[in-house]
């Protein structure tokens, strides 16, 4: 889901179904199992996450975080080869690859905001055929849908507003939505971070007041400490 693009509404693609989603943490895989606190100074930690490089430069910036490419399996081997001292992976990624076993770390969500969408898959059909969509939606977990609805509404405020990584993460509970989303300097230092409550029915509504607040509380002035990576 986090790799799909918010579709324009004249899109011919819809998201037909959101089955239920999975963990949204990020966990780390490194080499003899160390823990991020316990990595030596400029340890090489493969990620091409901007929002994860942000959020690793305000743990711990010591280390030295370097773009990495590959399919999960791919960055696992480059850690065991020694070209990587670690890498940041998601969660739910391991999880279905049933490689949960190499997980050295899960990272706190407080620390380590996911990206919108995280943990949740994306069922992309033609938005003209009724039939097929209508058949993936037996697959469809409503909560799961609000949440990403939620999160995926941030994306789109905050791309209309500034070009800044932005770390989303509603969470259903019954009749209700908390929704909570953070931005940050490109060395992490600073943070902005907004969140709101409600009934579920509202999240899209209350996730496009929190997009406005961080807007408003300065995300233009950190777009600023991005736009080198942009260019």
């Amino acid at each position: 889901m986090k790799d799909i693009p918010v579709f324009d509404k004249n899109s011919l693609l819809v998201i037909a179904s959101v089955p239920e989603r999975g963990s949204v943490a990020d966990v780390l895989v490194s080499k003899g199992d160390r823990l991020l606190k316990d990595l030596e100074k400029g340890s090489k930690i493969g990620t091409s996450s901007l929002l994860r490089v942000a959020q690793l430069r305000r743990m711990r910036p010591d280390l030295d975080p370097e773009p990495i490419r590959g399919n999960v399996e791919t960055r696992i081997r480059k850690v065991d080869s020694g070209e990587f001292d670690a890498v940041v992976l998601a969660e739910a990624g391991l999880a279905r690859l049933g490689v949960t076993g190499r997980i050295s770390e899960k990272l706190p969500v407080e620390d380590f905001m996911p990206a919108p969408g995280q943990g949740a898959l994306a069922v992309v059909a033609r938005s003209e055929n009724p039939k097929v969509i209508d058949l993936l939606r037996k697959i469809e977990h409503p909560p799961t849908r609000m949440e990403i609805e939620a999160e995926r509404e941030l994306v789109r405020v905050l791309e209309g507003g500034c070009k800044v990584p932005v770390g989303a993460l509603a969470r259903a509970d019954g009749d209700r939505i908390r929704i909570v989303a953070c931005i940050f300097s490109i060395d992490g230092k600073e943070k902005l971070l907004a969140e709101r409550s409600g009934p579920i029915q509202d999240g899209v509504v209350l996730a496009g007041e929190i997009g406005e607040e961080l807007i408003e509380r300065g995300a233009k002035r950190i777009e600023e400490s991005w736009r080198t990576v942009y260019v």
